[in-house]
């Protein structure tokens, strides 16, 4: 963890001095560790003594307490690799679960980019309470992880789920976000293919879909976590490339093909996200058809099918994933594309369902192996999918 940086948040429960041990450890640990309290975690814990652990100054208010941050939320979202909020009271994850921001915590994670952890602490009749659990659930939809509660002695004097997680847990959370735990992927070559392709009709027209490569930038920037050698294959997008991942750009079918068959050789994995146009003009018109000249009679011609390319290759990587996004009839044609392609696993998604499918920040799937349906996840954040989809090609590689 040398030099990784965290941002640990502490709001107001009367677990708040554990975390002086999980600061204390990360510094150990060789991080770089910037502490932000609300002023309720401050009734709790002092700010001299988590300035000695980090070794930074506590950071408490929005403006003016450092003449080098004048944005003090800004600072900290930038500062941060992976953010925790230990202990997490039910008043902090109701807060960002609304999108207030009134102090600089809520304000951090409201901006933060990083992914975000909670580890509750409080009452068990408080964390049962089902406002808190639908607070909860909805903060995991959009891809906050949480960590906890744990049974345990209360404050209150009896022992139920409420207990903040322990330093270990809260460090083994921390070290998976920051993709530094052992896992199947570490060091194996992964291929992944996003967004978009573009089949051009003219010089300033082209068939296209509505892809916004969201998913396969999410697979990508998982797998990289998971300290895979990521390539991303990438049709043309918004998006920006993921930390520690090689993109390739490409726009059309067949430079995305070629491209694939160039970086295939020695990957073990290859997931097929892109949304590939199945077809394309037989020929391009030189300049700009006018409109003057009618509507263009379009011969259209299939474009190469890269995932069965892939599957059938003499260089197969042992795991190969494709996506099957479908308006009717979903396990069935997800499976009859696996089967047919020589897939090993298919994560399907219905198109008319609200929540998933292209351009959406969440998805719904069901991941398919050649028996049938091994997980169906409900509408969720596509990086919280993405790491569900890699939990399932580990497993595959893991029986390998």
């Amino acid at each position: 963890m040398q030099g990784r940086r965290v941002v640990v948040g502490i709001s107001g429960s009367i677990a708040a001095y554990k975390a002086c041990e999980l600061v204390s450890r990360l510094r150990q640990r060789g991080a770089q560790v910037w502490v932000v309290m609300t002023a309720a975690a401050r009734r709790f814990v002092g700010t001299a003594t988590l300035r000695a652990l980090s070794g930074r100054n506590v950071a408490c208010e929005m403006f003016g307490a450092y003449p080098h941050h004048e944005l003090e939320h800004i600072s900290l979202a930038e500062f941060g690799e992976v953010m925790i909020v230990a202990p997490a009271t039910a008043n902090i994850i109701a807060k960002v679960a609304a999108g207030i921001c009134d102090d600089l915590l809520t304000t951090t994670i409201n901006a933060a980019a990083c992914p975000v952890i909670f580890a509750p602490a409080m009452n068990w009749r408080m964390w049962n309470n089902p406002i808190t659990q639908s607070n909860v659930k909805k903060l995991q939809e959009l891809g906050y992880e949480f960590v906890g509660p744990e049974e345990g002695w209360l404050a209150c004097g009896e022992s139920r789920a409420g207990r903040l997680a322990g330093t270990e847990k809260l460090m083994a959370a921390i070290e998976k976000a920051l993709g530094l735990e052992k896992t199947k992927l570490a060091g194996r070559r992964v291929v992944i293919t996003a967004g978009p392709t573009r089949e051009w009709i003219d010089a300033v027209r082209f068939i296209s879909n509505p892809s916004s490569g969201k998913m396969g930038y999410a697979l990508a920037e998982q797998a990289a976590r998971r300290g895979a050698e990521v390539t991303l294959i990438s049709g043309p997008t918004a998006l920006q490339a993921p930390a520690g991942v090689q993109v390739v750009y490409v726009e059309t079918a067949a430079q995305m093909a070629a491209a694939v068959q160039e970086h295939l050789l020695g990957s073990e994995v290859f997931i097929g996200a892109a949304a590939v146009a199945d077809w394309r003009p037989r020929r391009q018109a030189e300049g700009k058809l006018k409109k003057t000249q009618g509507p263009p009679q379009l011969q259209l011609e299939p474009t190469d099918d890269i995932i069965a390319q892939v599957a059938g290759s003499a260089y197969r990587p042992s795991v190969v994933v494709g996506f099957a996004a479908e308006t009717e009839n979903l396990e069935h044609n997800a499976l009859e594309k696996l089967r047919r392609k020589n897939l090993d696993l298919v994560v399907a998604n219905d198109l008319t369902r609200p929540g998933s499918g292209f351009g959406s920040d969440t998805n719904a799937v069901m991941i398919i192996d050649r028996n049938g349906p091994r997980k169906r996840l409900d509408t969720a954040a596509k990086a919280r999918i993405a790491a569900e989809i890699l939990d399932v090609v580990e497993q595959l590689l893991g029986d390998q």
